[in-house]
């Protein structure tokens, strides 16, 4: 049950205890998010003009109180470090919608090419807000009784400094991953992405075709060869690497225009506890390995080049 809302001045202000490995904002300074909705995100939660507690939450989030954060389906659980020695749990409730609801708004998705083809690659088109209210419906909380939030802290402030700390760090998360919102109104991104895909693609039994037809299809289909899968190859010189290697068997190798390239795909790691970015702090990495590897693959070995990335040997032990 969440608690009654009190002035902001109803506590001193207190000196929360140290946290270490705690999870930082990334923004050092100024507003937090820098994607459209992520900044939306916290746009929406101002707008209620729920009190100064907002500002001590982004100091607390700045400060790396918040210890971890876990999304569910119209539920976030967080736990918080204040001026108590144990942490404080916290838990907001998103109102979500229901299947009905989602069934219209997957219509109203797939009625916009360039929308659907938009969110099945992943991203969030800029209108999408415009699409739920075609449908009387919204992707933010339109109002402060959409959220229900709960803390265990002293502070009969609701929301407090430690849930005002959890919204920051979610606009931010938001950032990384937009479908989030999706999740916090009760649908996944996997769910979203197969609803689109299966009201796109129509069964396979059209207006018309008859029960004999289908039955026959499925026959056909069942009946068909499937190729088997080429076997492994049984030979321990292989597998071990003691044996030549095809000239070509690589094909082009080349260093990477982009470094790390497979990590930007990913995005950035969920509630990064570091104080450099994830991506930032292994990109140069990256790079420095890739020459290094393209020397290993094609049997080189430039001077200066790899000494540092390989571990040194170790030396043998004295005996006393």
């Amino acid at each position: 049950m969440g608690r009654w809302r009190y002035d902001d001045f109803s506590f001193p202000p207190s000196i929360p205890q140290s946290v270490k490995g705690g999870i930082k904002a990334q923004s050092k300074q100024g507003a937090f998010g820098k994607s459209w909705w992520a900044k939306r995100w916290i746009q929406v939660l101002e707008g209620f003009n729920i009190g100064a507690r907002l500002g001590r939450g982004r100091s607390y989030a700045r400060k790396g109180q918040v210890i971890a954060i876990t999304i569910d389906k119209g539920q976030i659980i967080g736990m918080v470090q204040g001026s108590r020695p144990k942490p404080y749990n916290v838990t907001i409730t998103v109102k979500g919608i229901s299947p009905a609801g989602w069934k219209k708004l997957i219509k109203v998705f797939l009625g916009q090419a360039l929308f659907a083809a938009k969110l099945l690659a992943g991203q969030m088109p800029q209108d999408i807000e415009k699409a739920f209210k075609d449908v009387k419906l919204s992707l933010f909380p339109s109002q402060l009784k959409d959220l229900h939030t709960d803390c265990s802290c002293p502070d009969w402030s609701n929301p407090c400094k430690h849930i005002a700390a959890v919204y920051y760090l979610l606009g931010e998360e938001f950032d990384r991953d937009p479908f989030l919102l999706f999740k916090l109104r009760g649908l996944s991104r996997e769910e979203l992405v197969r609803l689109l895909g299966e009201t796109n693609h129509p069964k396979k039994k059209t207006k018309g075709q008859s029960r004999v037809e289908l039955v026959g299809r499925m026959e056909q289909e069942q009946t068909e060869p499937v190729p088997s899968p080429e076997p492994l190859p049984v030979d321990l010189a292989a597998f071990w690497g003691d044996s030549v290697i095809e000239e070509g068997f690589l094909g082009e190798v080349q260093v990477p225009a982009m470094p790390a390239s497979l990590l930007k795909r990913l995005g950035h790691f969920p509630f990064w506890r570091g104080e450099e970015r994830f991506l930032d702090a292994l990109e140069p990495i990256y790079a420095a390995a890739s020459p290094v590897g393209l020397d290993v693959v094609l049997g080189e070995c430039r001077t200066g080049q790899g000494k540092a990335l390989m571990p040194a040997k170790p030396q043998p032990r004295k005996k006393s």
